[in-house]
């Protein structure tokens, strides 16, 4: 008996998954362990099992779809079983698939020439150009675009709320971006909101031949382009070669990079924010931790200097409450403990796991588990509950020899602290001799509205005091 496996949900928060890879397809026989597809959530990866065995009758989603916790995504069956009866029982709309495994939304096979027309098939068209295929009134759209078409509609700037759909009950697909693609430039930004009547299949003046906002407002229309031929703006002179010659790779942003984009776009447009640095002598730090390196215990030896800072960070805000809060519709909320978030590098993107309660650890405690949220997200099993919720968050570069940033607050958290490489600086001895010393540097980037400079100055000065004597710190 047919059944399906649903979209699972990989945490309390989560209320959709991006199915990024199907490992199967139509057609395949499956057992409970089988591995159905790959997923990613704004903040983790997982494969999804499939948890019952028979062979798979239909995939209900496609690569690239966002499809809510919980819904239905295989239907799982024995051979020969009517997939659009069940469908119907169990009250999800018709597909059919094809042999590759995913949603077919292409029209029928074409017709051989001479052959005869299947009993209520429709006489086939005469074959029409690219242009005059994305040429038809959008009146007879539903104004649906499917996930796939609306990625490469962005990034060649075609407006594909406004073709009209081959896909089911006139879905735009993919192919139809593709063939108003091969008709001609698409838009720029700019020009997508005032285009009403824009048909693709002529080439305008913006990079690439794209038609811009004067190009509407002109008079003259902008000249027709034939499809595959190279864009060329009209006001370009005669002989003008492309605007991107050689290869270009075009690559909508998914995923967990989308999301990344998304929230720092927003982070820079809803924030008042300001880099403060300071730096404070690096002795002190690399002398513990070449004493703890030492040590027999393997917890302790496998504290870094990374681990140190971040501790001092977390102690240091018990002092400036104003540092650890949220600022969220016009509402301060300060912290009592602090939940640090760690800006971690993986394989999918920057993740900001959280270490709950930071300030109640032992340093001990405060690097083993760090460490391994660390591992967790970079391995890609995390727990997305473990991906949110900090209060204040620490970003280190100094690995990668980076001297001074400016990181991005991860809003609504109001600070953010960046740590700096540890390099030999100049110094004037009291002697009024010059020597060098080890020095690490820190950027503080703070929200204006709420964090005044001298308070964000006083934050920095306690931590640098903090670091420059880490033995007092962590006896404290």
């Amino acid at each position: 008996m047919a059944q399906t496996v649903v979209m699972p949900q990989l945490g309390n928060t989560v209320e959709s998954c991006l199915i990024t890879t199907w490992l199967v397809k139509v057609g395949d026989v499956v057992d409970a362990a089988t591995l159905l597809c790959e997923i990613e959530t704004d903040k983790s990866a997982m494969e999804v099992p499939a948890g019952v065995s028979g062979t798979v009758l239909a995939l209900l989603a496609e690569e690239g779809d966002d499809v809510p916790v919980k819904q239905p995504i295989v239907v799982v069956g024995e051979p020969g079983e009517n997939v659009e009866e069940f469908l119907a029982g169990a009250g999800l709309p018709p597909v059919t698939t094809g042999e590759a495994g995913e949603v077919d939304e292409s029209t029928p096979e074409p017709l051989v020439p001479g052959a005869a027309v299947p009993e209520g098939r429709p006489e086939p068209a005469a074959e029409a150009s690219p242009a005059a295929a994305v040429a038809r009134s959008a009146a007879g759209g539903s104004g649906a675009v499917s996930p796939r078409a609306r990625g490469l509609a962005a990034a060649t700037g075609i407006a594909a709320t406004r073709l009209t759909g081959s896909g089911p009950e006139g879905r735009v697909i993919e192919r139809d971006v593709q063939a108003a693609m091969a008709a001609g430039p698409g838009l720029t930004v700019g020009a997508r909101a005032e285009a009403a009547d824009f048909v693709p299949g002529v080439a305008g003046s913006g990079i690439g031949g794209r038609v811009t906002r004067a190009d509407l407002a002109s008079e003259s229309p902008a000249e027709p382009v034939e499809a595959g031929a190279a864009a060329v703006p009209t006001s370009s002179a005669a002989g003008a070669v492309r605007e991107f010659p050689g290869e270009v790779t075009q690559t909508p942003l998914k995923g967990i990079r989308k999301v990344i984009a998304e929230r720092m776009m927003n982070s820079l447009a809803t924030s008042a924010q300001l880099t403060y640095t300071a730096t404070a002598p690096a002795a002190g730090l690399l002398a513990l931790r070449k004493r703890l390196k030492g040590a027999a215990d393997p917890e302790l030896s496998a504290i870094t200097v990374g681990d140190l800072v971040g501790y001092a960070a977390v102690k240091t805000l018990a002092k400036h409450a104003a540092v650890n809060a949220h600022l969220a519709d016009g509402v301060l909320r300060t912290f009592a403990s602090v939940h640090l978030g760690m800006a971690v590098d993986t394989p999918r993107g920057l993740l900001v796991p959280t270490l709950r309660f930071a300030d109640t650890f032992t340093l001990r405690d405060f690097s083993r588990l760090s460490k391994q949220l660390a591992m967790d997200a970079i391995g890609g099993s995390i727990s997305p509950d473990l991906l949110g919720g900090a209060t204040f968050t620490v970003s280190n570069l100094g690995a990668f020899g980076i001297e001074s940033f400016t990181p991005l607050l991860n809003v609504p958290q109001v600070a953010i602290l960046g740590v700096d490489a540890i390099f030999p600086r100049a110094v004037i001895h009291a002697d009024g001799s010059v020597g060098a010393q080890q020095r690490i540097g820190f950027s503080l980037t703070a929200d204006h509205r709420v964090i005044d400079g001298a308070d964000a100055a006083r934050y920095l000065r306690d931590l640098c005091a903090a670091v420059a004597d880490i033995d007092l710190t962590v006896l404290g």
